[in-house]
């Protein structure tokens, strides 16, 4: 490989992973005691890397079209309503993907303002629809 990527800074040991799973495991399990405790909750999402590179591909194509510098996702936990229209996900997590970024006024505007882009805590893009729908883990819950 010609120029490898650098090392994100933000990985994590596996050893630290495999903790926070447990962890997140444990106080779920401890929060669906009783008549709640229907069916195994989910406690992971898998997303294709082809679905990840549409949809950031989509929220940066969609984003400068809205006058947005879309500089990153936030990953919602969610809770799927618990009727019929949402079959066995009824009553399960979910993680859903949002959009983040400054509205970039014009052109000028965006090499002036890119300081303060980077100043302040990026918002979620109203405009760009959410991610959802990857695949959950299943019972016998996947464990880390």
């Amino acid at each position: 490989m010609k120029n490898p990527p650098a090392k994100p800074n933000q990985l994590i040991t596996k050893e630290f992973a495999k903790q926070l799973n447990v962890n997140y495991n444990n106080k779920k399990a401890a929060s669906l005691t009783g008549k709640r405790a229907k069916k195994e909750d989910a406690n992971a999402v898998w997303y294709s890397l082809e679905a990840l590179e549409s949809y950031i591909h989509y929220i940066k194509t969609h984003g400068a079209q809205d006058g947005y510098n879309v500089d990153g996702i936030r990953f919602y936990f969610g809770v799927y309503p618990d009727d019929e229209q949402h079959g066995e996900k009824a009553g399960l997590t979910t993680l859903f993907l949002v959009p983040t970024g400054k509205k970039v006024e014009d052109s000028t505007a965006q090499v002036q303002s890119f300081a303060k882009i980077q100043e302040s805590a990026p918002a979620d893009i109203q405009s760009l629809d959410p991610m959802n729908y990857g695949n959950i883990g299943r019972p016998p819950s996947l464990i880390y």
